[in-house]
């Protein structure tokens, strides 16, 4: 069966069966390794992507049910070598560790911000709450969000 999907604003099919995780289709038909497939259960958020602009775990994600949806993964939420503002935040604070996390976490809340650019650090914990991190202890990573704030770039 073909299934046809946009991602990161390409129009991309896939050719296989339709009960395929939209993990496994990102990572070993279209060679994007961005998300991680770290629970596969939909535990961790490391594997979250954006489908139709809504957050969700891809690892739950049967292929066949996003025929024509559109598709975001953490490949394409930057612009050309730009990284977006919650990317570069993690940079800047030194944020990343083990780099499982890193995806997800960024996706979750990038989506967040979009919906609300001032949260308190209270919000931000809750927003992450399906993120599970085993490096940092989130401080740093709130932190480095919460700066976004500080510095004028979280709108």
């Amino acid at each position: 069966m073909t299934i046809s999907i946009t991602v990161n604003g390409e129009v991309r099919n896939f050719d296989g069966d339709p009960r395929t995780a939209l993990i496994d289709v990102l990572r070993e038909h279209l060679r994007l390794t961005g998300s991680k497939p770290v629970c596969r259960e939909g535990f961790c958020g490391a594997c979250n992507v954006y489908v139709d602009g809504e957050a969700m775990t891809s690892c739950l994600l049967p292929v066949g049910a996003l025929e024509g949806k559109s598709v975001v993964t953490i490949e394409g939420i930057s612009t050309g070598q730009r990284l977006n503002k919650v990317q570069q935040a993690f940079v800047d604070h030194d944020v990343v560790q083990c780099g499982m996390c890193f995806p997800g976490m960024v996706m979750t809340i990038s989506a967040y911000l979009a919906e609300n650019p001032t949260p308190t650090r209270t919000e931000l914990k809750s927003a992450i709450e399906g993120n599970l991190c085993r490096c940092t202890g989130y401080e740093r990573i709130i932190d480095a969000v919460m700066s976004l704030q500080a510095d004028g770039v979280a709108s």
